[in-house]
């Protein structure tokens, strides 16, 4: 097969042509410095969207600033210890050491099992009862939706509410999605999102903190704008940050929200279509737990262990295709950063997080895929299980 013209990417924006009159609406009431209409509107279509009743949003750069000042919200101080989840993007990580805090990274679920992906009951109830013993409980935990599916909150939070640990909800990548029901932002005292460009919807860059909670909102709000106090000067009393969304980029946004239903829509077409196509080759493509409705982010191809092949030889195999896959994230207790932090495992010398990692590749899940791009890069994904596993046909 011959190499792709285009460049097929991993997940691309899929912008849908609504977004341009926000932006030129913008532009027209010159909110385009200050923080203009557009930012609460995005707010409230956001929580429409996201089916989180009787909750509110403020609207941040990043999704990486929702989970500091939700760090901060919860009360996380110098010193104190933060669980997280082990398998995450760093950027969910990072803010623990901002507040000065001791991350201590919580494993995933088996490698061969339904939540691979997410964080371990097991080793989070490990966790909780070796930290209680050495008086050194957490002051909040972080747990993160991966690749658009819920963690099995059923099993985690009661192990939490035991000892009355908050919960602050990386649901970064998982906008949309349900579990049992309820959607994810919501299993925490304080949610977070992220709009980044590759996510599921995009504000060209972005994120924001949701909660119920008016005084924990009360407090977010106030720290993403400089912490200026209600003074008719420029006046301070706590420390603040520069986290405030742009009206242009809440346009964007809104106009995005329009579409979620369809790009979550076509994302589970997406992976079921690498499904089928898989079906019978060493590789599964995971799918939705039980209870769990996921948004179908990132496919993402689990190798067995005894297929010859490995991610980087699918990674690299496609590459020469134009076509663009990913590893699995890399775990955070194998980065150089946090080569000090804390690490626990459900047994003693198992990281299923690094067997994850081992085995899973990010494949192409763009809303926006044509069909036939969609068959060639299935076509391509099949000739290299094929060809690496001694599959014959």
């Amino acid at each position: 097969m011959s190499r792709l013209e285009s460049r097929i990417y991993l997940s691309p924006p899929h912008m849908n042509g609504l977004e341009p009159l926000g932006v030129q609406q913008v532009f027209e009431s010159n909110w385009v410095a200050p923080a203009g209409p557009q930012i609460g509107q995005f707010e409230r279509d956001l929580m429409q969207y996201a089916a989180l009743d009787g909750y509110e949003a403020c609207a941040l750069s990043s999704g990486t600033a929702a989970i500091h000042l939700g760090l901060r919200a919860l009360g996380v101080q110098p010193g104190d210890r933060v669980f997280c989840s082990d398998l995450t993007f760093a950027g969910g990580a990072f803010p623990i050491l901002y507040e000065c805090a001791v991350p201590v990274f919580i494993d995933s679920g088996p490698a061969d099992g339904d939540w691979c992906a997410q964080m371990d009951p097991a080793a989070l109830e490990r966790a909780l009862r070796e930290h209680a013993a050495a008086g050194i409980l957490p002051k909040a935990v972080i747990i993160a939706d991966l690749y658009g599916q819920s963690a099995p909150y059923d099993r985690l939070l009661p192990l939490l509410e035991a000892y009355g640990i908050p919960v602050l909800e990386d649901a970064a990548e998982a906008l949309g999605a349900h579990f049992r029901g309820q959607p994810c932002g919501s299993f925490g005292r304080i949610g977070a999102f992220s709009f980044n460009g590759n996510k599921i919807i995009t504000s060209s860059g972005g994120g924001a903190a949701v909660t119920a909670d008016p005084a924990l909102m009360q407090n977010i709000r106030c720290w993403s704008n400089q912490a200026k106090a209600d003074a008719p000067y420029y006046l301070h009393e706590a420390l603040g940050f520069n986290y405030r969304l742009s009206s242009v980029c809440a346009a964007i946004g809104s106009g995005q929200l329009r579409t979620l239903r369809a790009h979550i829509a076509r994302r589970r077409t997406i992976r079921a279509r690498y499904t089928e196509a898989l079906a019978g080759l060493p590789g599964q493509i995971l799918g939705d737990p039980p209870g769990c409705q996921s948004n179908a982010w990132l496919s993402v191809l689990r190798l067995e262990r005894s297929c010859g092949v490995t991610p980087e030889t699918v990674v690299a195999t496609l590459e020469r295709d134009n076509i663009e896959a990913r590893r699995a994230w890399y775990p955070m207790h194998c980065q150089p950063i946090f080569r000090d932090a804390p690490y626990v495992t459900a047994e003693d010398g198992i990281s299923q997080s690094e067997e994850f990692f081992r085995r899973g590749v990010c494949l192409p899940s763009g809303s926006a895929m044509p069909d036939q791009v969609l068959g060639e890069v299935t076509d391509r994904l099949k000739a290299v299980l094929r060809q690496n596993c001694g599959v014959q046909g």
